[in-house]
């Protein structure tokens, strides 16, 4: 089955089960898919009932899909995304990205759980640019035509409308906001301090192991894009160790601004 083939039988699918023309795609990172809990006239379907879907295997992502109303506008909400380094091949990663793209989305708001190397813990950070150090890309292979071009253009990947809304909607609300570049590694290892001080060099301010391939996806099928990381540790080498622990724990810590933060801006995009 092509891909293009699996993308029509999945959107069959969610079609039959009442779920159609979402206006936004959210994708929920570690520790931060409880959003999905708030979505209101709710379809919910397990990831393991979905055609052609991915598995979810982290701590902290329910696997789930989500579709329904938040803040006002319809959205199809991922509790939990597919990640490389669980095994799964970047068209599984990215799947689901183009599935929103099919059923009609015109953005969508990415986020994560990310190290700090320009910020610390607690920080949320809406990102400007990202760095690909995966040395991955979900387009290699034969171009899915009916979603872009062969060699999509990334200057604009970060939709710049989007970053500007939520900075404003984030001062109005009284909320810290950060801005900068994301760097996405493959993972499932902590970066050594070592590649924490050349990707400082390189000027990346969080880093993380997900995000970057779903993007590149994004941007190739034309939607808009709003990512915010959720600084959850420092990286490598400005603290004596890292674990998952951390993560879940700081995500725990801020999600109330968070949601507040997300639904704030949905309700201005």
């Amino acid at each position: 089955m092509t891909l293009l083939e699996k993308i029509n039988e999945t959107c069959a699918f969610l079609a039959q089960k009442g779920i159609k023309n979402p206006e936004f795609g959210l994708i929920l990172g570690s520790g931060l898919g409880e959003l999905a809990k708030e979505v209101e006239n709710s379809i919910v379907l397990d990831y393991a009932d979905i055609p052609n879907w991915g598995r979810s295997t982290v701590i902290g992502h329910a696997g789930k899909l989500v579709y329904g109303e938040l803040s006002g506008r319809k959205v199809l909400a991922l509790q939990g995304r597919f990640h490389f380094y669980e095994g799964n091949p970047l068209e599984v990663v990215t799947f689901p990205v183009r599935i929103m793209k099919s059923l009609g989305c015109e953005g969508i708001v990415v986020t994560n759980a990310a190290g700090g190397i320009g910020y610390g813990p607690g920080t949320l950070m809406v990102i400007s640019d990202h760095i690909n150090m995966t040395g991955q890309n979900p387009l290699i292979g034969e171009n899915v035509d009916d979603f872009g071009p062969r060699f999509p253009d990334m200057s604009n990947a970060y939709t710049a409308d989007y970053r500007e809304t939520a900075l404003t909607v984030a001062e109005k609300i009284g909320i810290t906001l950060d801005e900068g570049v994301y760097l996405g590694v493959t993972g499932p290892c902590y970066e050594t301090p070592a590649e924490i001080r050349a990707f400082q060099t390189l000027g990346a301010d969080a880093v993380g192991m997900s995000t970057v391939p779903e993007v590149i996806v994004a941007a190739h099928s034309g939607l808009k894009v709003l990512g915010i990381s959720a600084i959850t540790n420092h990286a490598a080498g400005f603290q004596s160790e890292l674990n998952h622990n951390e993560v879940v724990a700081t995500t725990e810590r801020i999600k109330e601004n968070f949601k507040m933060l997300i639904k704030a801006i949905l309700s201005e995009l």
